[in-house]
Order: C-alpha cells, then structure tokens, then sequence
C-alpha cells in the first residue's frame, strides 16, 4: 500500500503512537548511569567501546533479545520469499526493508514513513538523514546500505521512487504483527515501538556511550549523562561504525553472498560475461544467456548480487600457480573445517577479508589432508555464480 505525504490528523496520531515514550527510555538511561561512571567514559573518545556487563532492563520496559530479533527477521524473509509474482514481491520487499532500517537504526516509524529515498538516503557513505523534529544522521551495516541500493535502482521501484516508505501506519503494524504470530514471540512485542526499545538497549549493552544513544535515538540528552561526557561528530561516526563493522561481520561471513557492482561486460553471439567487483575489491565473473541478461537489464556500474552454492567451489592444495579453466580463483587460507559424517564444510579467508564456503565429501576432505591454517584455493567456474537483482 503506498500513500502520499499528509499531515492529517489521522496521520498526526498515528506518528504519535509509534513514537516512544520518553520515560520509558528514561528508565534505561537511568539504570545505565553506574555503568557510565564505572567505565570513566572521559576516555572513551580515545578507543572504541568495549562490551558492557549487563545491566537490568525494567519490567516496564518491552524489548527483544537479539535471537527474538533475529527470528523475527527470518520470518519476514520468507514472507517475501514465498510470494507468487513480481507485484507482490514488490511489496513485501518494502516492508521487509521498513523492518530493517527500524530495527537498525532505532528511528521511530512516523520518521521512517516520512523518508524520501531519493534525497534522505547516501547509500555511499552508509548513512540516513533525518531532518524532522530530532534531524540527525544514522549509519547502516553496509550489507543494508547495499540491499536498499539493489532495490532503489531495480526497475520496478521507478514508479515508487521519493515513496517507498511512504506507507500507512497501520497497516504496517498489522504486517509486522502478522510475520511474527508463529514465530512464539510474544504479540505484544511485534511492533515498531518494542524494536526501537530493543535497539537502545543492544546499543547500550554494546558499549556504545548512553550520549551517542540518546543522539542515534534522537531523545534530549539526559542531564546525568551530559555530565560525564560528550562526543563530537566524528568521534560519533568513529564509533557508530566500529559497534555496525563488528557485528555485521559476525552475521554475514560464512555465506557465499557477494554484493557488489559490474565493472565490465562481455557479449557473445549466445552467452555474456558479466564481471561484479565488491567492496573489498574482489572480482567476480558470471557468463549468463544473452535472454537472462536482457530480462535481468543489467548496465555496467549496477548493483547486484552474486551467489554461489557452497557444493560448487572446489578446493584444490597447492593451486596459486596452477592453471585451470575455472573462471573465478579465490586463493587464502583455512580458518575452519566442520565435520560430518559424510560432507565436510570448510572455510577459506581471502586476504581481502572475504570468506567462502566450500562442501566436500569427507572422502575428498581426508585426500587433501585438510588443516586450519592450510594454504588453499577455491575454484568456481562462472556458470556456477547465479546473479540476482531484487
């Protein structure tokens, strides 16, 4: 559902009610003040924040672990999996993109649906502006900097460009709602409200200074805190961008997922060579159907993303110098093997700092002496690397 701009009453109330309560942050704030002095936060613009021992959370307050948050995600995820045709991919893909800017920026959902993704977005630096009653900006993970860029430039959000999070408040809640009944989480914990409560608290039992959450949150700065310490804009960004780099890093790197941009096309008679560069700089090459390429549009420059099944990428020792028909060499190093009765996943470091996935036979895995540690090369030839545009 898509609605314009308006500043009904109606729409008045309903921002209002997505917005939270400021006692209920307060409470939060409050509770954290010992931790605050304890860690002598004076310094804390000298070195990046260190986790926190846990502090208690009242009763009063709704929030979501990270596992309930996690749950959640997936069963969105697979809403938008499911659906039968292009139209309606379309729209739970927005959906699901609205629950993953609220849940990792804390912003609350009256700012959210007042975005314009053409202009609030720098999807190159990684960050949201909001400019209403608290402007601030916001950092995103970069994996969702680059899902929000995959899909602003997908051909069938042209006709939502300036709109796309433009939805009504109520409907949204009643989806959020929805994903989240089988999933055993509570329903009074399924809206917007309950994850903005659940970003402050993840921020703060992360270490990120109670000033900078108030600042993120877009709250008045407490008195208490404002005490102790305060942050210029860099020392923000500094920080916000070490707490996102690590824990994005631990949710996204053991998948062959690769997004990144094209960076050179090949066209034959039958087949293109469709070249993706991510930002790490690793390169990718992909030969598709000349018909997948045209259905796909892709043009040099674009956003897309690459996979390839860990069953695919073959291990070969002692392979830096050997030359092969496979199109695409990952050389590095092995920083982990998990074994099973039959199949045996091992895990390959690039030095860039990419990890790829291979599945082998136990069989193959004892042929290849394989050890953490060991030198490796990962082979996928470019008919095995399926390209995707949402």
């Amino acid at each position: 559902m898509n609605t314009p701009r308006t500043h009904s009453p109606d729409h008045a109330s309903a921002q209002t009610l997505a917005e939270v309560d400021p006692d209920t942050l307060r409470q939060i704030v409050l509770l954290a003040q010992n931790e605050l002095k304890r860690r002598s936060l004076a310094q804390a613009t000298l070195r990046p924040p260190k986790v926190t021992r846990l502090f208690q959370v009242p009763e009063s307050v709704k929030y979501l672990t990270p596992a309930q948050i996690d749950t959640w995600a997936k069963a969105f995820h697979t809403w938008v999996q499911s659906a039968k045709d292009q139209r309606t991919r379309q729209s739970r893909t927005r959906m699901w993109l609205l629950f993953q800017l609220l849940r990792h920026t804390g912003m609350r959902l009256g700012e959210a649906l007042e975005l314009d993704d053409r202009s609030d977005f720098d999807l190159t630096k990684h960050v949201v502006h909001i400019g209403q009653d608290a402007p601030r900006e916001i950092p995103l993970p970069v994996e969702l900097a680059d899902l929000l860029r995959l899909f602003f430039e997908s051909p069938m959000s042209v006709e939502l460009r300036g709109q796309i999070f433009q939805l009504d408040p109520g409907y949204v809640r009643r989806i959020f709602s929805e994903r989240g009944k089988d999933t055993g989480i509570p329903r009074d914990l399924l809206n917007p409200r309950v994850l903005r409560h659940s970003r402050a608290v993840e921020l703060l039992r992360a270490g990120v200074p109670m000033p900078l959450v108030d600042t993120i949150l877009g709250q008045a700065p407490q008195p208490q805190s404002a005490h102790y310490v305060s942050f210029s804009d860099a020392d923000s960004r500094r920080i916000m961008n070490h707490y996102i780099q690590t824990t994005s890093k631990v949710k996204t790197s053991a998948r062959n997922i690769f997004i990144g941009q094209i960076s050179a096309l090949r066209h034959g008679t039958i087949l293109t060579e469709v070249e993706l560069t991510t930002r790490a700089g690793l390169k990718i090459v992909s030969v598709i159907t000349r018909d997948s390429f045209e259905n796909l549009g892709l043009t040099e420059g674009m956003t897309i993303v690459a996979t390839v099944k860990a069953p695919w990428v073959v291990l070969i020792k002692d392979g830096e110098h050997m030359k092969t028909s496979a199109r695409n060499k990952f050389c590095g190093t092995i920083s982990a093997i998990n074994k099973g009765k039959i199949a045996v996943d091992v895990i390959v470091d690039l030095p860039d700092g990419t990890k790829i996935t291979s599945l082998i036979t136990d069989e193959s895995a004892k042929s290849l002496t394989l050890q953490v540690g060991d030198s490796i090369c990962a082979l996928v030839k470019a008919f095995a690397v399926i390209l995707t545009v949402e």
